[in-house]
């Protein structure tokens, strides 16, 4: 079974990144489980028609022990397994000790046993790097993290204190970094910036995504891009860096 996490700064499209490349997978015969991360609990509303679903947290308030994995995890495009760990309610608790408690609840429920994936993705906050955001880098979870990027600057500076604290973690046995995947924003010297990060950190830019209006489109519209555009340069992209991640771990299925 291949893990990974695919990070980011909010706002910089890992969701949409997520969602495409766990379609793209399991377009090309993988079962994959996605697992969103993030407080906002979005991160699989591509592979849902725009749909969120309950959350893990959510769940557990509601039912507690008696959860089960049927109240939390969703059928979602291609047939990708879709999972949101969700957040506090606001204002009370934290949002990175709740990502902790969702991991751990799955994990004790056997959500793994019972679904097989070939491929697992956590779709993580990138903004903070610390408590339960760094949870998908430990050891047991991810092997490896695939960092988004633009060539903005707000955007390559988040990327930079991600693949710093990968590095920091590395002597721990955690994830170590994939590589970048940039998602382009039209900036100058956008593939520039990315490679430069990706060099101080001994790593590559994997994938190269174009700024297009099929991806946007097919957001808006609460779906993948395979969906909406099978065939487009922008679905060609976006399955290319779907295999750019599965041979980043050298054919380990």
């Amino acid at each position: 079974m291949i893990k990974l996490a695919i990070y980011g700064k909010g706002g910089i499209g890992k969701s949409t990144v997520s969602c495409n490349v766990s379609a793209a997978m399991a377009k090309k015969g993988l079962r994959v489980m996605q697992i969103g991360c993030d407080p906002k609990a979005d991160s699989t509303s591509l592979l849902r028609g725009g749909e969120r679903i309950p959350t893990v947290l959510q769940v557990t308030r509601e039912k507690g022990n008696a959860l089960a994995l049927e109240d939390v995890i969703y059928d979602g495009a291609f047939g990708v397994k879709c999972v949101e760990a969700g957040g506090p309610v606001p204002g009370l608790g934290c949002a990175g000790r709740g990502i902790i408690n969702a991991l751990e609840t799955l994990e004790k429920k056997g959500a793994f046993e019972l679904c097989k994936p070939d491929v697992v993705i956590y779709d993580v906050l990138g903004d903070v790097v610390c408590g339960g955001f760094s949870m998908p880098m430990r050891k047991g979870y991810a092997d490896k993290v695939f960092v988004v990027t633009s060539g903005e600057k707000m955007s390559v500076y988040a990327a930079a204190n991600i693949c710093m604290a990968i590095d920091n973690f590395k002597g721990r046995g955690y994830a170590s970094l994939g590589g970048i995947i940039l998602n382009r924003r039209g900036v100058e010297d956008e593939r520039s910036a990315a490679e430069t990060l990706a060099a101080d950190f001994g790593s590559s830019v994997i994938a190269d995504i174009d700024r297009c209006e099929e991806i946007p489109a097919a957001e808006k519209a609460g779906k993948t891009v395979a969906e909406l555009f099978a065939g487009s340069r922008a679905d060609e992209q976006l399955s290319c860096t779907a295999q750019a991640i599965l041979d980043a771990f050298g054919g380990a299925l």
